[in-house]
């Protein structure tokens, strides 16, 4: 009886890959020759490793939650149809927004079949791994240049007190720099300046991390959320370390592999605190595991 579920839900998922099979390569291709959605290919995997890795914990005969069901292919079927209408009217779609569209009502429809074939307890196991999947949906475009827009501005202050701190003669307005004996060679701060694709990568680790090792939501919570800050920190770091360099070594330091290359880098440092935190919430989590097992402390 147990493997009644199990069959219907693969044969359903694999029909509803089938009727979405040209989005979803268009999708691929498109992680293939963007950087900042290569991650697209890992999340599935990670998905299916955290559902595997319970598979002992699916078996149950609690009732699947099929009025959820309708309600998910519901609203996949009403994203699926405004595409269409969007598609056929005078409206302008870029490929990040259609791809958008498109992979989120595969996941709706992806959702219902969950619902309609697996139990309340069985899902409730599964929202970590199921929710995950979100992040393979591409950014449409007006998230995608607001998120640039948001860590520019946030960056530049971010080095411009970073300059003050270490006594730099500079003016800034807005996003531009002017340093001391290079007035007439403003530096500004770009989109490609905004680091989405380290602070996306950074969001995944700290969601996957919060989820494996930490047990108090509002730690998991606060793993998350470090991200943002953490981010601009980074940023304002790489800004001011080029700026710097510009001031000591002229401007081709603007040229150099450090600036088009160092991403890496600077994301490889980025980690250290984040880590560090990671440590300590993981410590206090389990003081407080102790604590609830042993009250008297003996």
């Amino acid at each position: 009886a147990r493997t009644r579920p199990m069959n219907g839900f693969v044969w359903a998922t694999a029909a509803l890959v089938l009727c979405f099979a040209l989005p979803l390569y268009r999708l691929a291709w498109f992680a293939v020759h963007d950087d900042l959605y290569s991650h697209i290919f890992l999340v599935p995997v990670i998905s299916f490793w955290l559902v595997w890795s319970r598979r002992r914990l699916l078996a149950d005969d609690s009732e699947p939650p099929r009025q959820w069901a309708a309600c998910w292919l519901i609203a996949g079927f009403v994203v699926i149809v405004g595409y269409g209408i969007a598609v056929g009217s005078w409206v302008e779609l870029t490929r990040e927004d259609s791809l958008a569209v498109t992979t989120l009502a595969f996941l709706l429809f992806f959702y219902g079949l969950c619902c309609w074939f697996w139990g309340r307890d069985v899902l409730r196991r599964l929202v970590f791994p199921l929710v995950f999947l979100i992040v393979v949906i591409p950014f449409p475009t007006f998230v995608r240049d607001g998120i640039d827009s948001f860590f520019q501005h946030g960056s530049a202050p971010a080095a411009d007190a970073m300059l003050t701190w270490a006594g730099t003669s500079f003016v800034r307005d807005g996003l531009r720099f002017r340093l001391q004996g290079m007035m007439d060679f403003p530096i500004d701060v770009a989109p490609e300046c905004s680091g989405i694709h380290s602070s996306l990568v950074l969001l995944l680790a700290s969601l996957l991390a919060g989820h494996l090792f930490l047990r108090t939501r509002w730690k998991q919570a606060l793993l998350v959320l470090v991200v943002v800050p953490l981010a601009i920190i980074r940023n304002g770091f790489r800004i001011f370390v080029l700026l710097q360099l510009c001031v000591h070594h002229g401007p081709r330091m603007l040229d150099s592999r450090l600036h088009h290359q160092g991403g890496p880098l600077f994301f490889a440092l980025s980690l250290v605190p984040f880590f560090l935190l990671l440590v300590v919430l993981r410590k206090s989590d389990r003081r407080a595991a102790d604590l609830k097992s042993n009250p008297s402390g003996v």
